[in-house]
Parts: structure tokens; sequence; C-alpha cells
């Protein structure tokens, strides 16, 4: 199955992705489109983002073998892709150089974004510092409490946080507002989408701007493990760091990919997060693709412990490889990631992000199924500081 042609110049994976926006942000996404296609290519563009990722970010981010906790489970060896290591502590910042080097490209002075675990608001906020552009971030007033960290450090590098008070006061409305934005100032913004949703351009561009993940785990591999994985596992809200990892491993068949959404409180109750395990096909956000909906198509409410996975929606070309049968999506609870998050805390000293720590379960779930030489790699998407006081907050409440 060969998908990695994909998109096709209308933006779509199959009945996927696409284009469904209102007129006024036709024009902006074509000038988006037009850019994008020029410089993707372009070998100074290609350069300077090259130079950005390692003098800036610090990559390559290593691969780790988790030792301990491998030999607890007593089956196949898992590893990590170091992802938590970035400079700013999770894969957003990736995308966000990327986007930031077209945005000065195409003339613009002013960045927004949305962001729901704040990570993506945080790199996003980094990277506008690095050039000295305006950047407004837009934040679910839920979120903004549960990350409050992410917050002053968006402050703290200059970035207004705006939070949105509508809806579920989460992700989704962040990003209903960042469009409503976008719409009003088309002329001198840019919107830098932190995941592979939105309208065409978006999910291929986001997509290629993390592949670099995988690229540098099909190196890495061999040198360290000896071979390449036989599963590659990551935690999927809209997606960005699954198909960061996932799509350089699309042509290799013998390699399982295992995309994890986030259950919350079971996929029988309407808290979860799990757009593919629990969704049907809709449209939300300027692309058809799996959403929480109900039976009249009004978009859901949606739960998860990890305000990164909180999202009704899931990128279109993991609704394709879903179909396809290429990758497998699982979905795991809010007490499972958790039971994750501490272990790898205690087995390994590295404090997981709850959005990695639904992969990290799903990885020690499968892993005593297998015999000891298979192999699992897992996005360890990025780090848990900012939700020490979530994971506090509900242990408390659990006593």
């Amino acid at each position: 199955m060969d998908n990695v042609n994909l998109p096709d110049e209308r933006g779509h994976f199959g009945k996927y992705g696409g284009l469904f926006v209102a007129e006024t942000l036709m024009h902006a996404l074509d000038q988006l489109n037009q850019a994008y296609e020029q410089y993707k290519d372009d070998a100074d563009f290609l350069a300077e983002y090259a130079y950005e990722l390692q003098h800036f970010v610090g990559r390559p981010s290593p691969v780790y073998h988790a030792k301990r906790w491998s030999t607890q489970l007593g089956g196949a060896q898992i590893w990590l892709k170091r992802e938590d290591l970035n400079h700013t502590g999770a894969h957003k910042i990736n995308n966000c150089i990327g986007q930031m080097l077209l945005a000065r490209r195409m003339g613009k002075t002013r960045i927004i974004a949305e962001t729901g675990a704040g990570m993506h608001g945080v790199a996003t906020a980094t990277v506008a510092a690095r050039y000295g552009l305006e950047c407004i971030v837009y934040m679910g007033a839920e979120d903004v409490r549960r990350q409050a960290a992410n917050v002053h450090r968006m402050k703290l590098l200059g970035a207004t946080v705006v939070p949105v008070e509508s809806g579920s006061k989460t992700l989704k409305d962040a990003l209903n507002e960042a469009m409503r934005d976008w719409v009003a100032n088309i002329d001198n913004t840019f919107y830098i989408i932190g995941t592979v949703a939105g309208p065409h351009p978006y999910p291929s561009m986001v997509r290629n701007f993390q592949q670099v993940i995988g690229q540098e785990c099909l190196v890495q591999m061999p040198e360290h493990a000896g071979r390449q994985p036989d599963y590659v596992v990551a935690c999927v809200g809209g997606g960005s760091n699954a198909m960061g990892i996932f799509y350089p491993y699309i042509p290799h068949a013998e390699v399982q990919l295992h995309g994890v959404e986030a259950a919350g409180e079971g996929l029988d109750t309407p808290r979860n997060a799990a757009s593919i395990n629990a969704g049907q096909v809709g449209v939300l956000h300027g692309n058809r693709t799996y959403v929480m909906q109900d039976a009249d198509g009004q978009v859901q409410e949606t739960h998860s412990v990890s305000a990164g996975l909180d999202y009704p929606g899931v990128g279109p070309e993991h609704a394709w490889l879903n179909d396809s049968g290429r990758a497998q999506y699982k979905a795991i609870d809010d007490q499972e990631a958790l039971k994750a998050f501490h272990d790898c805390c205690r087995l390994e000293g590295i404090l997981p992000a709850l959005e990695s720590s639904h992969a990290l379960a799903y990885a020690a779930k499968l892993a005593p199924t297998l015999a000891q030489d298979k192999i699992i790699l897992v996005c360890l998407s990025g780090r848990g500081d900012k939700d020490v006081h979530t994971v506090a907050e509900y242990s408390q409440i659990q006593l």
C-alpha cells in the first residue's frame, strides 16, 4: 500500500481531507498553498530549515532503549524516540520552525496559533520571539486552567494568550477563534496550525515538517537496535507526532503502525476523544475526516485527561491510513495513561507528557504479548513537566 504521494492536488487522501472553508478564507489558503509549493523543495529554504532544526531545536533527538521497563514487562523491547528533549519540550517546534520560515518569506508580520496542551503555543511563541514577530495564541479557558505553566511560558516569550470561553473551552473552540481572527486579518497574519488537520495544505504541510522524526528513526534504529522496529506506536489527537513518525515508515510493510487515541473515561461513554474508534465521517475545521458527532451531525464535546488529545477530530491522513489498513488505531483510557506516566517516571527516570503516556500505555500492554526479540518504537512526543499539576490533582481526586 502506497500513499506517500498523497494528497492529490485538491488536498484529498482518498475521500478525506479537502478544502471546506468559507469563501473569505479561500484567498489566504490559495496564497499559502502557492508559497508552500514554491518553497518546499527550494534549496535555500530547506538549508535554513535544517540549520534551525540542528542549532536551535537541537536535533537529531535520540532513540532510547527503555531497558528496565522492558525487562519488567517481560516481552518486546520498548524504544523511545525522545522528542521530549527538543527545545521547548515537544515535537511541535519542528513544524513551527518550518511554518515560521514560510511566513517570513510571505512577508507576514503577525502570527496566530491555537493550542490545547500548550506545547504548540509555546513553540509558536518561541519561534515568533526568535524572529521578532507579534504572536497571539488562542487557548480554551479550561486548558488555560489545566496548563497554567505553559500559559506563563508563552507570556514570558512575549505572546498574547487569549482564553476562549465558548463551547467546551478546549482545543476545538480555540481553533474556531483562531480561524475567525485569520478571516479578519488575512493581509498581515499567518496562521500556524499545530496538527495534521485543517484545510489543505495544512495536513500535508505539517506532516512534511514533522517527518524528520521518522526519517531520523530510519537511520537511528539500525545503528542502535540493529534493525528497524516491528511496531511504531504514537498517540493521536489531531495526529502530528504520529504522522511525523509514521510517514517515513509507510513504505516499510514489515513495520506495523499503531496510533493510540484517548478513550477518556471509556469508549462506551460520551467522555472520550477517540475520533476513529468512536466517531463518524464528517467535516470539521475545513476537512473531511472522522469526527465525534451526534446523530444530527453536531460536533460533540470530548474528554481526555490530556489536553492535547482532547479534540473531536483527527487528521485526514490518519483517517485514510485507518481505512486502508496500513495503520491500526487503538484507544487508551485516562487510568491506563496515568499508570504509564507513573511507570515511565519511576522505571526510566523520564517524565512523559500525558499525551505520550497514552502511547506508552499501549506499548506496555502490547509488549508482554510479544517475544523478547521484538521491538516496539514509541514516539515520546513531549515531556510531562506541564502535566505534573494535572497528575497531582487527578491523583488527589482518586484518593
